[in-house]
C-alpha cells in the first residue's frame, strides 16, 4: 500500500530553478524555494527522483515542520509525530543539525533533544524499556531550524546524487558532478550539435553533456539509502531502473570532445568515460586552449570551468589562459560559450561581453557563468 510523502530536493544556491525544470520534464508538480525544490509523490516518486536529478543533491522526506522557540516545545512536537512509520524498532537514525537566525541556536542541544524524543516515542510505540540497538539500517535525519522554524527531514539519497559512480579519479578542483550537469543544462546545446570542453580535467562536463545527450539516468548505476528500508519495496527500484533502461536513447549519436594541456588528466578523464559506459562515445585528446578550432563543424557548443586563480601567484597563469579561449574562440563565429569562473576581470581579459552571466556558487565559491551567445543553427531544408 503506497503512501504519498511531502519531499524536498535540495540544490546549490542559483540552481534551485534548474531542478524545477528538471522536475517538470519528469512529469512531477513541484514547487521552488532558494535552494529547494518542494513536492509530493509515492515511494515510486522518491525513486524516480533519486534515479533522475541530475543538479540536485538530495531527495529527502519531509516529517514535520513547526515552530520552536524553548527546547520543551522541540521535545514535545518533535515526539508527537509518527515516527514509527519510518523508522523500525532497530533503524540507526543519526540526527544531523543546522541552526540559523533562531533562539534555539545550539545545534549540539538540538540534535540531542531531537534524538531523545525520537527514542522516547518509539520506545512507547514498540514497548522497549532498555535502549534502543541501533543495528539495522541507516535512516539519516536532519532537525534544521531557521527563523524559529524547524524542520525535520529524512535522506532517502545516502550518498550526495553527484555521486553518480563513475569517478574513479579526478584532478585538484574536479567539478561536482551535479554542478556540470546544471552547467551543461544551462547552454543551448542540443544532441545534434558538437560539445567541447577545452579544459576537460578530469571530463565531468563532457561526461554529462553524454549522460544527457543520451538520456541516460544519472543514478543509474548507484544504490540509494532508501533501497535499504522495510517500508521502500524492492519492486519500486527494480521498476524505475527497468523504465530508465527503456528512457535511454544509446543509439543517439554524439559528437562530444574534452581537450586538456595536462595528458595525466586526458587519461583520467579517458577512464572515468569508460566507467560511466562512455568510452566510445567521448574524444578526449591533449590540447593547448590557443590551438583550438572548429574543424570545420558548425553551430558547436563550448562549456568550460576553467582555472580560477584563488591564489594570487596564479594570476599571471590564469590571465594567459583567459587571453589564449579569447583568441581562439573568436574565429569560432557560429559557435556558442560557456564559461564558469570567479575570476572578476573575466571579460576583460577574455575580450568580449558575455550576452549573459548568472550567479552560481561553485561549493562555497561565488562564481559567474559567462554566456557568449553564437547565432542559432540554419533550420535544414526540407
Amino acid at each position: 500500500m503506497s503512501r504519498t510523502y511531502n519531499l524536498v530536493a535540495t540544490a546549490a544556491s542559483g540552481l534551485e530553478a534548474v531542478v524545477g525544470q528538471e522536475m517538470r520534464h519528469l512529469g512531477i508538480e513541484h514547487r521552488v524555494e532558494n535552494g529547494k525544490v518542494y513536492f509530493s509523490g509515492d515511494e515510486a516518486t522518491i525513486a524516480k527522483a533519486n534515479l533522475w536529478l541530475r543538479v540536485a543533491d538530495r531527495v529527502k522526506i519531509i516529517v514535520g515542520t513547526f515552530k520552536a522557540t524553548t527546547f520543551d516545545d522541540l521535545f514535545e512536537q518533535t515526539k508527537a509525530l509518527p515516527w514509527e512509520d519510518y523508522l523500525p524498532l532497530d533503524a540507526a537514525f543519526p540526527v544531523a543539525g543546522k541552526s540559523v537566525k533562531s533562539t534555539l541556536y545550539s545545534v549540539p542541544d538540538c540534535q540531542a533533544i531531537t534524538k531523545k524524543a525520537i527514542v522516547d516515542r518509539l520506545s512507547k510505540v514498540y514497548h522497549r524499556s532498555s535502549r534502543l540497538q541501533e543495528n539495522g539500517a541507516l535512516y539519516k535525519l536532519e532537525v534544521s531550524i531557521l527563523k524559529d522554524e524547524v524542520t525535520l527531514t529524512l535522506d532517502t539519497s545516502g550518498a550526495g546524487l553527484h555521486k553518480r559512480g563513475y569517478r574513479v579519479a579526478q584532478g585538484g578542483a574536479p567539478l561536482k558532478e551535479t554542478m556540470a550537469a546544471a552547467l551543461v543544462l544551462l547552454t543551448n546545446w542540443h544532441p545534434d550539435r558538437p560539445f567541447v570542453d577545452p579544459l576537460c580535467g578530469s571530463g565531468t562536463l563532457a561526461i554529462e553533456a553524454a549522460l544527457i545527450g543520451q538520456n541516460i539516468a544519472p543514478g543509474f548505476n548507484r544504490e540509494f539509502a532508501c533501497e535499504a528500508w522495510d517500508w521502500m519495496p524492492k519492486s519500486v527500484f527494480e521498476e524505475a531502473r527497468k523504465e530508465a533502461e527503456s528512457l535511454a536513447n544509446y543509439d543517439q549519436v554524439l559528437n562530444i570532445k574534452g581537450r586538456d594541456i595536462d595528458h595525466q588528466m586526458i587519461k583520467v578523464a579517458t577512464q572515468n568515460a569508460i566507467e560511466a559506459g562512455l568510452g566510445d562515445i567521448i574524444d578526449f585528446k591533449q590540447m593547448q586552449v590557443r590551438d583550438f578550432a572548429d574543424d570545420g563543424e558548425a553551430y558547436g557548443v563550448i562549456a568550460t570551468n576553467p582555472p580560477y586563480g584563488e591564489r594570487l601567484s596564479d594570476e599571471a597563469g590564469i590571465i594567459e589562459i583567459y587571453r589564449d579561449m579569447g583568441d581562439a574562440f573568436k574565429k569560432l563565429t557560429n559557435w556558442s560559450t560557456y564559461v564558469l569562473t570567479s575570476y572578476e576581470n573575466f571579460e576583460m581579459e577574455f575580450g568580449k561581453r558575455a550576452t549573459k552571466k548568472r550567479k552560481l556558487y561553485n561549493g562555497f565559491l561565488r562564481t559567474d557563468y559567462y554566456q557568449f551567445w553564437g547565432p542559432r543553427p540554419k533550420r535544414k531544408q526540407d
